[in-house]
């Protein structure tokens, strides 16, 4: 039996705001969009995907589950995603760590990590 990685979800307060951050982060689009579901990705076919989810109530807790990016320069791509309106996070990562822990709007934590090229790197 075969399985793929098909797309995270993610719960979102404000569903339209939310996928347009993410979609400036990672320069993908929207690819579909409904009151109840937006999706993101590279394109139709590129898995995997995020789908953002309604919830009522704000997220109050750390994330057992975060996404971590690899730019080219991370500090650069640190002060790109502050600029669009991430912020930075504290999870008790430290000063001496290789990565910048941030938040996206909704405070959902995410690292950028320093430039990698393998999942060994």
């Amino acid at each position: 039996m075969a399985v793929s990685w098909y797309q995270v979800v993610v719960d979102a307060h404000d569903l339209p705001s939310l996928a347009r951050f993410w979609c400036q982060v990672l320069d993908w689009r929207v690819l579909f969009e409904a009151e109840d579901e937006i999706v993101i990705g590279a394109g139709p076919s590129a898995l995997p995907g995020i789908c953002f989810v309604p919830v009522g109530e704000r997220k109050t807790a750390k994330n057992r589950l975060h996404i971590d990016l690899t730019p080219d320069d991370r500090d650069a791509e640190v002060d790109r995603l502050l600029a669009l309106g991430a912020r930075r996070a504290d999870v008790g990562q430290g000063e001496d760590v290789t990565w910048v822990v941030l938040a996206d709007p909704e405070g959902n934590e995410f690292c950028v990590l320093r430039p990698k090229k393998t999942l060994l790197d």
